[in-house]
């Protein structure tokens, strides 16, 4: 009997997470032909939802759960979820509600067609303006940085083979970002086409500042296009200021009483040294991350599981990544 795995990271889902499992319930009571696991991860949420996780892993053999002792993100808990995963299949998704988990089906029969995930495209987006902009600019930075196909669009709902979650658990740096994991494992995508609801209530977890910090992590870790676009900046830069040199001497040659002016050298200046400091802090996040990697900074750390045990795991030693 071949075997689906649900992993659901949750934070601020204490009103959602119950009605997420129902359903899911729900749609493989229709599949018996299929084993299942429910894993839910809770990143640290400040509300209740822990206590909600617990009353339905009572309930529920199927439902196991991982608390991580301070928040991680969602990437992390993430795999914090995979390295439990005992599934032929692993399928991803939302703990509000918005990824329905009656259409995983139709992402699992792509799998079993020969590609190696399936990632749920959303033709019509019920997110508010704010997150539709960051799923966009997350895309193009995924096509820049880490050459994504232009025609495969990525999302938090997604259905992968066994070996592809099993490569990505390999990972064991603190800034894990799970689309630039996939990416870097296979290219042998496909997106189905599903239905986007709307959230039932709260609002999302991502603010500007986890957004920002979350596409840092996907181009520091996993592209040196930043590194290679500050050589390119240097040396138009210093193009600019050879002609500029030459300018300002056939200018003085043409016009010997000429005064230079205080403003465009202040300019000039000004100019160079923003450009300085901005690829000196690029460098630097780079380096940054190096020590921090060196200095074995943990992915995620679990501080209580309930129905997993050691036999569950992917990846033995994860617990704290070192």
């Amino acid at each position: 009997m071949e075997k689906l795995s649900f992993v659901i990271p949750c934070y601020g889902s204490e009103h959602t997470i119950e009605d997420v499992t129902n359903q899911i319930k729900q749609v493989m009571s229709t599949h018996r032909e299929y084993d299942y696991e429910i894993i839910l991860v809770n990143d640290c949420s400040p509300d209740n939802v822990w206590q909600v996780i617990t009353r339905l892993c009572k309930k529920d053999g199927h439902i196991r759960a991982i608390r991580l002792a301070k928040n991680f993100g969602q990437h992390s808990a993430l795999m914090a979820g995979y390295s439990y995963v005992t599934g032929d299949y692993v399928a991803t998704l939302d703990d509000d509600g918005q990824t329905p988990a009656e259409e995983v089906f139709k992402l699992v029969d792509k799998v079993k067609e020969g590609y190696d995930v399936a990632y749920g495209y959303y033709s019509e987006r019920k997110d508010n303006l704010f997150r539709k902009f960051g799923t966009v600019v997350n895309n193009k930075m995924l096509e820049m940085m880490i050459e994504k196909p232009k025609n495969v669009h990525l999302t938090s709902y997604f259905v992968a083979k066994r070996y592809v979650i099993a490569e990505i658990t390999k990972y064991q740096n603190p800034y894990p970002y799970i689309w630039g994991l996939v990416l870097r494992t296979t290219k042998n995508i496909v997106n189905v086409e599903i239905n986007h609801k709307e959230r039932a209530e709260g609002k999302s977890g991502y603010t500007l500042t986890k957004l920002l910090n979350l596409w840092m992590n996907g181009f520091t870790a996993f592209s040196v296009k930043p590194l290679r676009f500050a050589t390119c900046v240097g040396a138009v830069t210093s193009a600019i200021g050879v002609l500029f040199i030459i300018f300002t001497i056939v200018k003085k040659l043409m016009q010997p009483d000429l005064v230079p002016g205080y403003s465009s050298l202040m300019a000039v200046l000004l100019f160079i040294g923003g450009m300085l400091m901005v690829m000196l802090g690029l460098i630097g996040e780079y380096v940054g991350r190096i020590y921090i990697c060196i200095n074995a900074s943990p992915q995620f750390v679990i501080g209580e599981q309930l129905n997993l045990t050691n036999q569950d795991m992917v990846c033995e030693e994860k617990e704290v990544c070192e």
